[in-house]
């Protein structure tokens, strides 16, 4: 197949976007018709490419004699590109309904579509310059929707979300410039790695440091401590695009990049058993009890959904950081279920928000009674994201733990202890939600929760598709999970 059709998922949602304030929309379910073509087009056709891969590059622009942006798809590729592909038409279609009160309904959906086919674009690069340019576009395309109501508060949150980024951008961009040196200068990505894993002296210092250097630097989008200040931040974003920041699009590409510059470019041959890689573990373990305590802490209901990303997203950081096919299946298992989770959690949090302008956990007192779906989802979401048995983050926490224990390394040893009292920080943090909604105690007031109501078929469709899924996945697990070792192991 020609690998030309790759640029399709990639330029349409961006062309669509683009031109969405050319229309001039009066009528909201005319745009609501244009961006649901557009979105379950470029989804349709990422499931056509994932089913049929096609075989080879596509340049798109040569930029030097050996560096070009260019396309492909492989295996790690086709795993991010499902889980987008997947939860894209979803979070569109919740969006549909959340953004009435939003306002600026024609930018919104413009870069709301366009960060579609830059999503796209960084799980199909070819090379890592590609991916780099990608990656950056992500930021101004996300940028606007982070500063959507353009108040002080998303002024300041979008200020903070640019200069984090820019950061992390001069680091990753250093740490290219130590690969394209002593490396592959074309950097394209190969499974293993294209550095020579046999290189000694000062020179082997000098790309372990150029590791951490894009270990950082791509870390920021995947809120890695103390570069995570961020995410919290962005929460004063519209709901779907909080969903989007913290289960999609931007922390899932940092992930994405990490395991990219990890597997793809240095390799584990140089890396395994290096100072780099015990550094690089160290803070994954760091931010995964950092983020679990902060979520427990704050009581803001997105915050504290913000700061377990924070914490979640080091769980698949710190599957990388083991460095062996085992850790990477455990990191591709949670990077898709995590994703699953907290959409469904954000969700239920902006479902709440949008319908009773209510923020904080000590104001969902008895809400179960009033918005039965919502709270059901995000009962099973919570269960899920805990870690209990026949649901999906069990499979992917265990896959975690157990890869940690195989390698019999102290250092990996300790991870399991803090996956295990990031469970029990998880299990806290949720529950307390989950306990206040369905048990609010005896002399509760009911006439408190005459105004709740569940929102309408926009919000709650997409709630139900998730939790089956969820469900299904969870049930059908050694499906996925053999599928993905064999990704991890770079045998597809």
């Amino acid at each position: 197949m020609n690998a030309g059709l790759i640029l399709i998922p990639i330029l349409l949602p961006v062309a669509a976007g683009a031109c969405l304030p050319l229309f001039h929309f009066k009528e909201r379910k005319a745009r609501e018709r244009y961006v649901t073509a557009a979105v379950l087009a470029t989804s349709l056709a990422l499931l056509f490419l994932i089913l049929n891969r096609p075989e080879g590059v596509i340049t798109l622009l040569p930029l030097t004699e050996d560096l070009s942006i260019a396309f492909r798809m492989d295996g790690l590729s086709c795993v991010f590109l499902g889980l987008v592909g997947f939860l894209w038409p979803l979070a569109s279609c919740y969006a549909f309904e959340y953004i009435k009160h939003e306002g600026m309904d024609d930018k919104f959906f413009s870069f709301y579509t366009m960060t579609y086919g830059v999503t796209v674009g960084i799980a199909a690069s070819a090379n890592l310059i590609t991916m780099y340019l990608c990656y950056e576009l992500l930021t101004l395309v996300t940028l606007p929707l982070v500063m959507h109501a353009m108040n002080n508060r998303a002024v300041a949150a979008g200020r903070k979300y640019l200069a984090y980024s820019i950061g992390g951008a001069a680091l990753a961009f250093a740490g290219i410039m130590i690969l394209y040196v002593y490396g592959d200068k074309s950097l394209t990505f190969v499974y293993g790695g294209f550095v020579n894993p046999a290189v000694n002296g000062g020179e082997r210092d000098i790309l372990l440091a150029g590791y951490l250097l894009t270990f950082f630097g791509f870390g920021v989008k995947a809120a890695v401590f103390p570069f995570h200040g961020w995410l919290p931040s962005a929460g004063v974003a519209p709901t779907p695009v909080t969903a989007l920041l913290h289960a999609v699009a931007v922390v899932k590409a940092g992930v994405f990049a990490i395991m990219r510059s990890t597997f793809y470019c240095f390799g584990t041959g140089l890396l395994a058993g290096t100072w780099a890689q015990e550094a690089a573990m160290i803070f994954a373990m760091a931010t995964i009890l950092f983020g679990s305590a902060m979520a427990w802490r704050d009581l803001h209901i997105k915050r504290r959904l913000a700061y377990s990303t924070v914490s979640n997203l080091s769980y698949i950081v710190f599957g990388v950081t083991l460095m062996t096919p085992a850790g990477f299946t455990g990191a591709l298992c949670h990077m898709i279920f995590h994703g699953l989770m907290k959409i469904t959690l954000f969700f239920c949090a902006g479902a709440v928000m949008y319908k009773t302008h209510r923020e904080y956990v000590t104001e969902l007192d008895g809400f179960g009674a009033g918005m039965p779906v919502t709270f059901a989802a995000f009962t099973i979401a919570s269960l899920a994201l805990t870690g209990v048995p026949l649901l999906p983050g069990f499979i992917s926490k265990w896959s975690l733990a157990t890869a940690a224990a195989s390698t019999g390394e102290p250092l990996a040893f300790a991870g399991v202890l803090v996956l295990l009292a990031s469970a029990v920080l998880t299990a806290a943090y949720l529950f307390t939600v989950v306990v206040r909604a369905y048990f609010p105690g005896v002399s509760f007031d009911r006439a408190k929760i005459a105004d709740v109501r569940d929102p309408n078929w926009y919000m709650c469709v997409p709630l139900g598709i998730l939790c089956g899924t969820m469900v299904f996945l969870g049930l059908c697990s050694p499906l996925l999970t053999n599928l993905l070792a064999q990704v991890a192991g770079g045998l597809v």
